[in-house]
């Protein structure tokens, strides 16, 4: 698929809208727009809290378990992607190149 097509008219904006949306989440779009956070699906949320939890529990026994000043330091939590809405650019300050545009942005657009 040409994406000069929709500029030639042989591709509609609605059939444009429909392939951006219907992307996968690991797509070299969701990946330039969400950046790590678009490897991460509910699956590895969900498993990086029980191990969190899991590492809370055994914590919370060993500390029970122990002596009053031999306790172990509380665990830390599996590192997770950022889900922040600043953008690399954004963070480099205010001369900085223009953010990309966001799905929904895209959409609207193209609706």
């Amino acid at each position: 698929m040409d994406l000069l097509d929709w500029h030639r008219d042989r591709l509609s904006a609605r059939r444009l809208t429909v392939l951006v949306r219907q992307l996968p989440h690991d797509s070299a779009l969701n990946r330039e727009l969400h950046g790590e956070a678009a490897d991460w699906s509910v699956t590895d949320h969900l498993l990086a809290a029980a191990v969190d939890h899991l590492a809370a529990a055994n914590w919370m026994f060993a500390s029970v378990n122990s002596e009053e000043g031999d306790q172990p330091d509380p665990p830390a939590p599996v590192p997770r992607p950022s889900y922040g809405e600043e953008t690399p650019a954004q963070e480099n300050g205010p001369e900085a190149e223009e953010p990309a545009p966001s799905t929904v942005q895209l959409a609207r657009f193209f609706g």
